[in-house]
Formats: C-alpha cells, sequence, structure tokens
C-alpha cells in the first residue's frame, strides 16, 4: 500500500442505524464494532448507543447490509454497581482476534468487552474490561481499572478514551489501543492539546501495563490528522504487515471550555500502516483521509451526513467489504455505511 492508497473505489451504502426520536438512541447511534456470533450464524454489532452510552445489534445478512439490521437495544451488565457513582460505560469494543478481522478473541473461555467509563465526581474517563461467555451477554466488568488515566504531565492525563482490543495468540496477550487526551499541554507546537493513540499490554492472570504512544498527530500542521487521532481497527495487510482505520481532524483541540473542545470538527476517517510485527510503533499516515467532509455530496449530506465523520470500522468480507461509521453534529450522530475494495491492502 502506498501513501495515497484508499480504500477505493467505494461507493455509499447509506444510512443503517438512526437516531431515536426519544429515549434509548436519541444521542448518538455510532462507534460500531462487528464481530461474527456463531451462535446466531451472523453479525453481532456492539455500538456507542446513547443514552445510555452502550447498545448491540445484529444482522443475518453476510454482508451486514443497511436494513438488515435490528433496532439496538442496550447492553446487560450483571455488576453495573462497580461503576463510579454517577458514572457509565459507553463506546464498548469487543476484543477481537488479531489475525482474523471481525473474529471475537475466545480466550479462557470467555469473550472480552473493553468500554470507557465516566465519572461524574473527577470528570475523567478510564478504560475498563467485561467479560461474558456469550456474545449475547450478559457482561460482568471487573473491578477496577482496566487502563487508568496518566499520572500530572502524562500525554492522557485528562481521559483515557476510545479503547479497542485485540488477542495475539502467539505471544498470549492482549493489545489495547486507546484515545489518550492530555490536560497538560504536550510538545507539539500546533496542537499542544491534541490526543495520540496510546497502547497498553495484558497477559491473562496479570495486570495490564501502559506502553506509551503508538502514534501521535501528524507534524505537519493542516495534515488531516494533525490535530488530534481517536480510535483504531487492526488489520492484517498484504503490501504492509498491519493497517490500521482510525478517526482523526486536522483542528487542533483548543479546550476552552465549549462542547467540541477536545474533538472539534472536522472529525475523519483515513488509513495508518506499519511493518512492525508488533503493531505498537513505525505507523505511518496515508498523504489524504479517506473523505474531506467538504467532499460529501448534496444527497448524503440532506440524509445527515455532514460536519464529521467519526469513528470508522470495516467489516472484512470476500470481495467487496464494508466500512460503518457514524456522522453528524457532536452528540447527534447516527451510522452510515459504504462499500470499500480491501484487496490491495
Amino acid at each position: 500500500m502506498s501513501s495515497s492508497t484508499q480504500l477505493a473505489p467505494w461507493t455509499r451504502s447509506g444510512l443503517v442505524l438512526a437516531r431515536t426520536a426519544t429515549g434509548d438512541g436519541s444521542v448518538v447511534v455510532g462507534d460500531p464494532c462487528i464481530v461474527w456470533d456463531p451462535e446466531i450464524g451472523g453479525w453481532r454489532m456492539i455500538l456507542f448507543y446513547a443514552p445510555p452510552g452502550h447498545g448491540q445489534s445484529h444482522s443475518p445478512d453476510p454482508t451486514g447490509a443497511p436494513g438488515t439490521w435490528t433496532d439496538p437495544e442496550p447492553l446487560v451488565f450483571t455488576n453495573p454497581e462497580v461503576l463510579p457513582p454517577g458514572g457509565g460505560t459507553h463506546k464498548p469494543f469487543v476484543v477481537m482476534d488479531a489475525a482474523r478481522p471481525n473474529r471475537a478473541a475466545h480466550v479462557d473461555g470467555r469473550y472480552w468487552l473493553v468500554s470507557v467509563v465516566h465519572d461524574a465526581n473527577s470528570a475523567r474517563k478510564r478504560a475498563h474490561r467485561a467479560w461474558s461467555t456469550s456474545l449475547a451477554g450478559p457482561w460482568t466488568f471487573e473491578e477496577g481499572d482496566l487502563i487508568p488515566v496518566g499520572e500530572p504531565g502524562a500525554f492522557d492525563d485528562n481521559h483515557v478514551d476510545v479503547v479497542s482490543g485485540y488477542w495475539f495468540e502467539e505471544r498470549q496477550e492482549w493489545l489495547y489501543y486507546y484515545m489518550g487526551c492530555p490536560l497538560t499541554p504536550r510538545p507539539w507546537a500546533h496542537t499542544p492539546f491534541g490526543s495520540a493513540i496510546g497502547f497498553a499490554t495484558q497477559r491473562p492472570g496479570e495486570p495490564a501495563v501502559k506502553g506509551g504512544i503508538a502514534l501521535e498527530p501528524s507534524r505537519t500542521p493542516g495534515h488531516w490528522a494533525s490535530g488530534y487521532l481517536g480510535g483504531l481497527q487492526l488489520l492484517p495487510g498484504k503490501e504492509h504487515r498491519w493497517v490500521g482505520v482510525i478517526n482523526a481532524s486536522p483542528t487542533p483541540p483548543d479546550r476552552d471550555g465549549h462542547l467540541t473542545s477536545e474533538e472539534p470538527a472536522p472529525c475523519l476517517g483515513g488509513l495508518v500502516w506499519t511493518d512492525d510485527e508488533w503493531p505498537v510503533s513505525g505507523w505511518r499516515f496515508a498523504d489524504e483521509p479517506l473523505e474531506w467532509v467538504a467532499d460529501i455530496p448534496q444527497d448524503a449530506r440532506a440524509a445527515g451526513e455532514e460536519f464529521n465523520l467519526w469513528r470508522q470500522h470495516v467489516l472484512a468480507l470476500e470481495g467487496e467489504s464494508r466500512l460503518f461509521y457514524n456522522s453528524g453534529y457532536y452528540g447527534v450522530e447516527q451510522m452510515y455505511a459504504k462499500t470499500i475494495d480491501l484487496s490491495r491492502l
């Protein structure tokens, strides 16, 4: 894959899951994570569904086409009392087998779910982990943080956000990626409050260990990923060892307190890659994002695709695959998809 290669050609599939008028799912329907569920013989989508912040849907269609997904329902947790007072969990992600896209890792007889927990008292986010013997749940939270907020001065001393996880069978180790948001200015002159993608590792029976920054914002001002970085989906590549699908922005956060100050528009989707065997270093950005918001056609804008193209997630299929993402103004988002060609990645 060269620096100019995109997931092209692609075409829009349209709206996949819409926000509801009231109640559950009336704010955000997005941040998808899709895995094959052998119990139902179909795809199960775990997603950011707010309120309450988490949900699941499923599709019997082998391509995950729009119109085949059930209305989302909140996840069920056996012990929600372990969450911080006044807080909840959101942006869930099923831990995947790193070698097999869209296949959940089954480790020690369990499936594993990572999510972001908000502490109403400290206003900080951090990552938790839960387990279940079924992808349908119910899920049981482990005690304590999986990945805590960093120490003062660290790149993640404000939030640990947008977490994803992968199991490496040959290493007997989990690798987690997350959006590390700084409270203390970083030494990146063009984006001192820009988030980076951090990583942590974990072996069964042991606590997770932070490893630092896997990918920092581009040092080129105006680059599509020079402002802040969000979630990362890991895929085994063909031309490169690993390919990542991320969301990012060219706009530096200003932390002036308004709603979008930590993740200003436009949020975009794009590709990164590394040839390192252990994918925590050596990452490079594509020159361009998958699509600039300014290039969204008018009919798609009329259907709600505007302002931002949030967290991107590939359902890897034989032949054409499908790219899912949420679009809309911050906190007013619903889910869309494109069909894409992964054959050159």
